[in-house]
């Protein structure tokens, strides 16, 4: 386990060999998923897609999704 300072605005820098060990450093533009977990802050690496790689059907299935859960939303939200 290694420390990592946070600076005041919350800023994290981690060390060369974790962010090789995440592949970070084969990224152009590294970018990393934080969730609270447990008490504490779980960072995994996340890789930004071009909408055109997207299958059309993944994006279809994706709108069809919020759509569901928008009306979802508004249904319960009309009842309370």
């Amino acid at each position: 386990m290694t420390a990592i300072p946070v600076s005041k605005r919350g800023t994290v820098t981690l060390p060369p060999e974790i962010r090789k060990a995440l592949g970070l450093n084969l990224a152009e533009h590294p970018m990393m998923l934080a969730e609270v977990r447990d008490g504490g802050v779980f960072l995994q690496p996340a890789e930004a897609l071009p909408m055109r790689d997207i299958p059309v059907d993944t994006l279809r299935s994706w709108i069809s999704e919020d759509e569901r859960d928008t009306d979802r939303f508004w249904r319960r939200a009309g009842r309370e």
